[in-house]
């Protein structure tokens, strides 16, 4: 490994290389509940080449690559399960075009969510991307690589079917584009009306490829935003409420949540909806729409609109919103982690249920949180557990809480987002067989020494065969 060493050095420079211990430890874990591993080095590229030459480095010496954007996806997915090269990608972090008649912006793969938000608002202020509610820090390249969800994902789907090409070194090493940039210099689709080999990569977790280069598509950023919440102490009536709201085609997100803390929301379900426009008459015209589609509930007494304090209001607005971490040292541990399965909408009353089930069962404290995609064709269910890092018993109760969410999301039909190890060995489980076999295919193909983020989608392992 003392050679590797020094020929990462000759690839990127020694002061973009290192095996100390103390760095080390930083990149063996995440914010969430997984064990730590350590790598061997950590590398930061500052080239598309310099990544292909750490990848073909890596083929010859059959030594493990993990690419890395922010580190903050809470399920181990960067954790170096058997050591290896850690590729931290946030060198490459350059805004790189945007085209603004055609509405993408062009990056690199490491360009934090932050940046590109900040430099529209300064260069392009009609526009906007969909940026998650995460720390401003993450990357969009590993947002969409784990399928994420967004301010604008209730109107267009996952922030991946936002992606309108890439750039991918895969796991020999090639340099490929992905999506209308393979013939074109425009950046405008990942795939159609050719065959879409952005599948290839996305979901995937780094165990094929690594994005060098990412083009997303930008949507009309309103001048005006505001917030409602309908208010409702019966979780059977939520997803029929949803269901209006996204008939009317008035909202730009519908966010739902469930917490016993502070007092005033205990034992509801919040319907949170957002509306933007160019003018008072706009936002007005969307939001007697969305009132007027709700008109039963409030006559049937099952559910009304609460009042947003004026302090709350700047809270719930702003993007990414950072109270949706706050919850994260409520037990002043610095400990918080979530199972945030895709579901059908119809599925969160039993999701909102079992949320606090687990919470009363393991004395956690937690918080369930629903954002609707794609206009209401499916939710992201959040059960959020907060715990403190110095309370070993604490921790212990909430993995139990968490192997029992990953048990509930299979049996009523959801899917694993961005899944633990162990959620892929039992996604793998239950998968088609026939998909399961077309999957191996794909891996063995673009990572056939087996380096790419190994022990995630790993062919040979427990599910697989």
């Amino acid at each position: 490994m003392a050679d590797v060493g020094k020929l990462l050095t000759d690839i990127v420079g020694k002061d973009y290389v290192s095996s100390e211990p103390e760095e080390l430890y930083f990149y063996s874990r995440d914010p969430g509940l997984m064990p730590p591993h350590k790598p061997d080095y950590v590398v930061m590229p500052d080239t598309a080449e310099q990544i292909q030459e750490i990848v073909r480095l890596a083929n010859r010496e059959k030594i493990p690559v993990v690419p890395m954007g922010a580190g903050l996806a809470l399920t181990g997915l960067v954790i170096p399960l058997k050591g290896g090269i850690v590729v931290d990608m946030k060198r490459m972090n350059r805004i790189l075009y945007v085209n603004e008649i055609g509405r993408y912006a062009l990056v690199e793969g490491g360009t934090p969510q932050g940046l590109l938000k900040s430099y529209l608002e300064k260069n392009y202020p009609r526009l906007r991307h969909s940026i998650p509610d995460a720390p401003p820090t993450a990357t969009i390249a590993a947002n969409v690589l784990i399928h994420g969800q967004g301010r604008l994902t209730q109107q267009y789907g996952f922030n991946s079917d936002m992606v309108a090409g890439l750039e991918v070194v895969t796991g020999t090493g090639e340099l490929c584009k992905i999506g209308s940039c393979a013939l074109s210099g425009d950046w405008f689709s990942k795939g159609a009306p050719m065959p879409d080999l952005s599948g290839l990569f996305l979901g995937w977790f780094g165990a094929t490829g690594i994005i060098t280069k990412v083009a997303v598509k930008l949507y009309p950023r309103k001048s005006l935003r505001d917030v409602e919440i309908f208010v409702t102490d019966n979780e059977d009536l939520v997803p029929e409420m949803v269901y209006e709201i996204t008939h009317t085609e008035m909202a730009e997100d519908i966010l739902i949540f469930t917490q016993p803390l502070p007092m005033m929301f205990k034992d509801n379900h919040h319907v949170s909806f957002y509306i933007t426009g160019d003018t008072d008459e706009e936002l007005e015209f969307k939001r007697k729409i969305i009132w007027h589609c709700l008109d039963r509930f409030i006559k049937s007494k099952d559910g009304g609109f609460m009042g947003v304090p004026p302090v709350m209001k700047p809270v719930l607005l702003e993007s990414p919103q950072r109270s949706a971490s706050r919850l994260a040292d409520v037990k002043k541990g610095g400990g918080f982690e979530y199972s945030g399965p895709i579901i059908m909408v119809d599925k969160y009353p039993d999701c909102a249920r079992k949320v606090k089930s687990l919470a009363e069962k393991y004395d956690l404290a937690y918080s369930g949180m629903g954002r609707v995609i794609d206009a209401g064709h499916c939710m992201m269910f959040a059960f959020a557990f907060a715990f403190n890092r110095a309370d070993e018993d604490m921790m212990a109760r909430t993995r139990k809480a968490l192997e029992e969410v990953s048990d509930f999301v299979l049996k009523i039909g959801g899917l694993y987002w961005k899944p633990t190890v162990d959620e892929q060995r039992m996604a793998l489980e239950k998968m088609d067989s026939n998909t399961r076999r077309l999957m191996k295919m794909i891996k063995n193909n673009l990572d056939p020494n087996g380096i790419m983020n190994p022990g995630n989608w790993e062919p040979g392992t427990r599910g697989w065969n």
